[in-house]
């Protein structure tokens, strides 16, 4: 979503002398610290001590501590205190690191347009712990806050936290926000002048300190030194109106209330003069909210007098699976069949293992089970026949039926060609809800109604999709006009029909050679645009590397014309792209270069983290814009973030349906590139050697 802040032409002012109630605090801080960094009896890691700050990254109330969210966990929550009312999403991204993303609206103070509402400000901050706390060395961490855009609360803190449990003791010292003087607008890029000007840092930046006791598990008291000089933050919109003058005081005191892990909700005294009040609630990431369970296959009595193929067949069909062939040599058992349910493949693969096991004949020394995505052979498992016998009966563990080297998604053996439950279609109805931000006709638009979906299977690798949406509740408009080349700065012409013709195509995959795929589509390939897209991808080393290359050559569609198109314009686009899978970290990193739609060439770089099922991605594009006439595009890096959460967290049973959001600018042309329905590293998915290694050893270890 584009930022529309405005900027103050005031200068900075300058800091004052610490009154005596620094002195006091402080004295009684580095004393208590005294004690503290002495050997202690530490809890384990940073809890209990991870509660949120104001603004979301893990703290006190107005400044960070050293302390950071336990990794693969997830946080969202709110804060007001007056005038601001401040909302935030937090991630344990990794071990040391955390990310939080917020927006700080500023209580009745306007915005630059009519109707907008409050001024309102987008931010993300990272936290990253460099030194974990020890017997006698404090937790130690580095906080960037808002390095991007307007920078209207950017600061740099580096802060310190000791445990002497249950107590925990925090000092720090950071610049802008809470330094002498605020920083400067950063626009496009970012800027961290803690590692661009360290003595510039050095010079601004100010202490501060706090002290957290946690007597119990449910509850927190909270006492801390904020720094920052409202009075003196002539960039921030809310200065003028609320803070001629210094603040009362510069000590703030709470309690946070955690009646369940997976809530708070916090009370303070801030400033001398302001209530404050907080709640958030946090999960671990890709944690099902219902317990996910499939019932085993029960084999009826009338078919146990069938052949074994039929009987395999008809007990894998009720459990999920279609195209399903059987094929024996009386020593080695053979199925290939569709995975139509389960999420994970090696999941579908011990499904299979358990439905055949009391099936399975004597005479059978091996099985071999091979997974088919819409008819194309993605992976495949082999086992010992006995080994099925003891996962039935319990008395061989899973690790050792499912050894990952048993895996493998290359050189696979030939396809059993008759098969029996054939799937032709597919189709499905759900919700679906879409958000716009901060377009200068209001802060939010939405729209809101159901999707639905028809696909047909007509052969092998092959599949027509079809997609219509209905929305009953649609306020998406936009003041902004198309600018000069609007390849998607008109996409509002699109989102504001209520209902529309999404998606009509056909898309052919092929297998070429034993690592080589081919994709091609031709149709409505979007919202906006129709025409062809294809691509190739090539695995290589076990699927640590995919490489690929790929384009496009599509016209713009008419918004009021579900099969009509406008002007004669063509659009093109060229990529050649690369991905780097680290199953280590469950993390893969994406580029790809060449041609984006307005005809500006560059490259967009994205990072993805996969967690139980739940991938967050992030990306930054980085192109010659030098063929856009209009100001907004000049200069401009396309970027964002994404979440795609599988919808198996919420049902009860698994499925490998999936729901994707994403938050990024909707009215800039830069870096932009078609929607594709589907993507070869989305096929392939986890279905490569490495990546299916790393998911057994996670799922049966």
């Amino acid at each position: 979503m584009r930022r529309f802040r405005p900027r103050s032409s005031g200068g900075p002012g300058q800091g004052k002398v610490p009154g005596p109630h620094l002195a006091r605090f402080a004295a009684a801080l580095l004393a208590v610290l005294a004690a503290a960094f002495a050997p202690s009896h530490a809890a384990a890691g940073d809890e209990p001590f991870t509660g949120p700050s104001n603004h979301g990254i893990t703290g006190l109330l107005e400044i960070p501590t050293a302390r950071v969210m336990t990794e693969n966990r997830f946080r969202f929550g709110a804060t007001q205190v007056r005038p601001y009312r401040i909302f935030y999403g937090t991630v344990g991204l990794f071990e040391r690191l955390e990310v939080n993303g917020r927006l700080t609206q500023v209580l009745d103070v306007p915005a630059f347009t009519t109707g907008y509402g409050d001024y309102r400000d987008k931010a993300f901050d990272l936290k990253l712990q460099l030194l974990k706390e020890g017997k006698y060395l404090p937790a130690f961490s580095l906080v960037v806050s808002d390095p991007n855009g307007t920078r209207v609360y950017a600061s740099q803190s580096l802060v310190a936290s000791k445990q002497l449990y249950p107590f925990d003791f925090t000092l720090g010292m950071g610049n802008g926000r809470y330094g002498k003087e605020p920083l400067p607008a950063q626009g496009e890029g970012f800027q961290v002048e803690l590692f661009s000007d360290p003595s510039g840092w050095w010079k601004d930046a100010r202490l501060f300190g706090g002290i957290q006791f946690a007597p119990t598990k449910w509850l927190s008291l909270m006492a801390e030194y904020s720094p920052i000089r409202y009075d003196l933050q002539t960039t921030d919109p809310a200065q003028p109106k609320y803070f001629p003058k210094p603040v009362p005081s510069k000590i703030n005191a709470g309690l946070r209330l955690k009646p369940f892990r997976w809530a708070e909700i916090g009370v303070s005294w801030q400033r001398g003069q302001e209530i404050g009040v907080s709640a958030s609630i946090s999960t671990d990431i890709g944690k099902p909210f219902l317990p996910i369970y499939d019932p085993p296959y029960l084999e009826p009595d009338e078919l146990r007098r069938d052949p074994l193929a039929a009987r395999i067949a008809a007990g894998l069909h009720a459990v999920g699976f279609s195209d399903i062939g059987v094929s024996g040599d009386g020593l080695t058992l053979q199925i290939d069949a569709e995975n139509n349910r389960y999420f994970f493949t090696p999941t579908a693969v011990e499904v299979i293992a358990k439905t055949i096991a009391p099936m399975l004949p004597p005479e059978y020394d091996y099985v071999r089970i091979r997974i088919k995505e819409n008819g194309i052979p993605v992976a495949q498992f082999a086992t010992v026949a006995n080994a099925l016998d003891g996962m039935r009966e319990g008395s061989v563990p899973r690790s050792r039926i499912f050894d990952p080297s048993s895996f493998r998604a290359e050189n696979l053996d030939p396809p059993i060609p008759d098969t029996s439950f054939r799937r032709w279609f597919d189709y499905g109805i759900g919700p679906s809800f879409e958000a716009f931000l901060n377009d200068p006709s209001r802060f939010f638009s939405y729209r809101l109604g159901i999707e639905a979906f028809l696909n047909l299977f007509p052969w092998k690798g092959g599949m027509a999709a079809i997609g219509a949406e209905a929305y009953p509740l649609n306020n998406v408009t936009t003041a902004n006009q198309p600018l000069s080349i609007p390849v998607r700065s008109d996409i509002a012409l699109y989102k504001e029909q209520n209902i529309a013709l999404g998606r009509l195509l056909f898309d052919q995959i092929v297998k070429i050679g034993p690592p080589l795929f081919a994709r091609a589509a031709a149709g409505l390939l979007e919202v906006e645009y129709g025409g062809v897209d294809g691509e190739v991808a090539l695995p290589l080393w076990r699927g640590r590397v995919v490489a690929g290359a790929g384009g496009s050559y599509v016209r713009k569609r008419d918004p009021d014309d579900p099969f009509g198109f406008v002007g004669d314009t063509w659009y093109k686009t060229g990529f050649v792209n690369g991905r780097l899978n680290v199953p280590e970290a469950d993390v893969w990193l994406d580029v790809k270069a060449g041609r984006f739609l307005a005809g500006d060439k560059g490259v967009r770089f994205s990072a993805s983290k996969f967690i139980n099922g739940v991938t967050l991605s992030a990306w930054y594009t980085m192109t010659d814009t030098s063929i856009f006439s209009d100001p907004y595009n000049s200069g401009y890096h396309d970027k964002g973030v994404s979440v795609t959460i599988p919808i198996r967290l919420f049902l009860g049973h698994d499925s490998r349906t999936t729901y994707q959001i994403s938050l990024s600018p909707w009215t800039r042309d830069v870096g932009q590139d078609v929607d594709h329905y589907r993507t070869l590293t989305d096929f392939i998915g986890r279905n490569l050697d490495i990546l299916l290694d790393r998911d057994a050893g996670n799922l049966f270890k």
